[in-house]
């Protein structure tokens, strides 16, 4: 009898236990841990996102490039739409049409009745203005704020870039992104996108039965604050970029300005351009069809960084520069103007290498490079120009030629230097030689580069044989630039075979006979070399590039005009426009201003017969 009353105490102990173990978990769940209600209540709540301040971009002097103005999304909660909706009268308030309604609010529906989309997106705080005050006529609808971006300045709209809303599969891509939000497309904001968006907060709401907002949840404790993107400060001058858009009106081209000293780049013209504004709010994605629908000024293309030209003369000096360091040539060396070879103008019979760089000598560059690609390693002609090759790529990619720059922007060209490979596979191993490709000795033939490295190669140039990779950001936040832009990248030739070309370059602009006359000051001495870039059925691409001051240079300047003949004509006074504009802050030559403003090479011209 006493087994059977001890079972029943341990019986009674362990239901207590239980019950014991049931009150602490009930306690846990409703005191302690909220998880459980926050759950039971999500069904009442609404979470509102709030969406950051996207990062403000300053250019080189303080000065704002880029800022945000208010906008909003007008939200729809599609169950929540009065069925007898006077839909002409709310499509008027909006400003569109009643398909255009249609269309929206389906979308809206499949998305969900019962919870809010974006009816209409991107509405200006102008407009807003009007429209919020009518939408306590119409049930269901409400706004959100969001942020637009907007241009201080016209200008640089291929470089900055613009914003655009997640796709999905950037959503699949970043779990950060969400059905609605907004990111960096192309250019700086796509680049420094994850710098520049900052972080969402949110807002919590309770509604009631009737799916009315009833106040703040909970004296929103759950509430989180959006923390704003990062501010960038750019290298750009502004006003210099639009100085330079100004200059490149009615042409097609491009302009690279790039500080020597550190690599930063001052301005980058793609000409035709447009109005970044264009490619905000509403008519975004109008206007970005319009703009990628125009082949003829593709104003989309960004030039600078894109188009991939022949170097023409200019490519002359790099083509010296290795002669001196392989010993092919010395600084005395004479060669004879031989235009039964090869073309040339102007007076000179025997240039040295100074001569030869001043009077752009065809046949003076083609024997440097003979003896560069033929120097007698190999007995056998073909084994001989394949070892030769070799070795002057090598010299030639150290100068940042055919080679991508990694600047801070997508869609860089790294241009064209052919190697053996390349020829091997157009004419067959063994099935060429100097004669084949002697037009790479003046810039033409294969030989590829685009107009940013044309302007590093004057970056080169006023260093005496090195360069920092070109970049656009001076400082991310309270940051400095990324670490590979503070490195120096040397070229593989002695800095002490720069300066006869170095003076060279300074008797084209400045003395008599130079074919850069048109770029010449007279308070500073700007080193520069035209060149002229071949077309077989349209006028020459003009082109020039150019350093200055002589000494210790702050920068340093690439100008292509399409189609408009020679160099010292027309690309030669636009960079010197450019380095006063820079140097000085001002114009004082308003009549070669006007000048290259009055010019319009998008009408067609006839083909010149001027020197390079």
């Amino acid at each position: 009898m006493d087994k059977f009353e001890n079972r029943k105490f341990v019986i009674y102990g362990i239901m207590v236990l239980i019950g014991l173990i049931f009150i602490g978990r009930l306690f846990y769940i409703q005191v302690i841990d909220d998880s459980y209600k926050l759950s039971a209540e999500n069904q009442a709540l609404v979470h509102t996102t709030l969406y950051p301040s996207r990062g403000v971009i300053y250019d080189r002097n303080g000065e704002v490039i880029v800022y945000n103005q208010a906008s909003y999304d007008l939200m729809v909660i599609p169950k929540q739409v009065d069925k007898d909706l006077d839909t002409l009268k709310f499509c008027g308030v909006l400003g569109i049409s009643k398909d255009d309604f249609i269309k929206k609010m389906e979308k809206c529906r499949r998305y969900s009745r019962y919870r809010a989309s974006a009816f209409e997106k991107q509405i200006t705080d102008e407009n807003w203005v009007s429209i919020s005050g009518k939408l306590f006529q119409y049930p269901g609808f409400f706004g959100q704020k969001r942020t637009l971006r907007k241009y201080a300045l016209p200008v640089a709209a291929q470089v900055l870039g613009f914003v655009g809303e997640a796709s999905r599969d950037n959503i699949n891509k970043d779990a950060f992104y969400r059905p609605g939000d907004y990111l960096g497309i192309s250019g700086l904001e796509t680049w420094y996108e994850k710098n520049l968006r900052g972080k969402r907060g949110v807002k919590v709401y309770k509604r009631d039965v009737h799916n009315r907002i009833m106040g703040s949840y909970r004296e929103g404790k759950l509430d989180t604050l959006p923390v704003a993107g990062e501010n960038l400060v750019s290298t750009l001058d502004l006003y210099l970029q639009e100085y330079g858009e100004k200059l490149m009106a009615n042409k097609r081209g491009s302009i690279v300005a790039i500080e020597p000293e550190s690599g930063e780049i001052l301005a980058l013209v793609s000409s035709p351009n447009y109005d970044p504004n264009m490619l905000v709010g509403r008519a975004r994605s109008k206007n970005y069809s319009a703009l990628a629908s125009n082949d003829s000024l593709n104003p989309l293309f960004n030039r600078a960084i894109n188009a991939v030209y022949r170097p023409g003369s200019i490519f002359k000096l790099v083509q010296g520069l290795i002669g001196l360091q392989t010993h092919v040539i010395n600084l005395n060396t004479r060669i004879l103007c031989k235009r039964s070879i090869i073309k040339c103008h102007g007076t000179h019979t025997n240039d040295n290498l100074f001569g030869a760089i001043q009077h752009s000598c065809n046949p003076y560059f083609r024997e440097v490079y003979r003896r560069l690609i033929q120097g007698g390693e190999f007995s056998n002609i073909y084994d001989d120009s394949r070892y030769g090759l070799g070795v002057w790529r090598d010299y030639v990619t150290s100068f940042g030629l055919g080679v991508r720059l990694p600047t801070d922007i997508s869609g860089v060209s790294k241009g064209f230097v052919p190697d053996v490979a390349f020829y091997n596979k157009w004419y067959g191993d063994g099935g060429w030689a100097f004669s084949t490709i002697y037009s790479n000795s003046i810039g033409e033939g294969e030989m590829g580069v685009t107009p940013l490295q044309m302007a590093n190669l004057a970056a080169i140039l006023g260093n005496r044989g090195y360069y920092y990779t070109p970049h656009f950001i001076k400082s991310i936040g309270d940051k400095g630039p990324r670490e590979e832009y503070l490195k120096r990248n040397y070229t593989h030739i002695d800095s002490s075979y720069f300066y006869v070309v170095i003076d060279a370059l300074a008797a084209v602009v400045n003395e008599t006979g130079g074919t850069a006359r048109r770029a010449r000051m007279d308070s500073i001495i700007i080193c520069g070399k035209t060149g002229t870039v071949q077309n077989p059925t349209t006028p020459d691409h003009s082109v020039f590039m150019a350093f200055a001051p002589k000494d210790n240079p702050k920068i340093a300047i690439a100008v292509y005009v399409e189609e408009a003949g020679f160099g010292g004509t027309w690309a030669a006074p636009i960079s010197s426009l450019m380095i006063e504009k820079y140097l000085t802050g001002e114009i004082k030559r308003p009549a070669k201003e006007q000048r290259i403003l009055d010019a319009n090479f998008l009408i067609p011209v006839k083909k010149s017969n001027e020197s390079h």
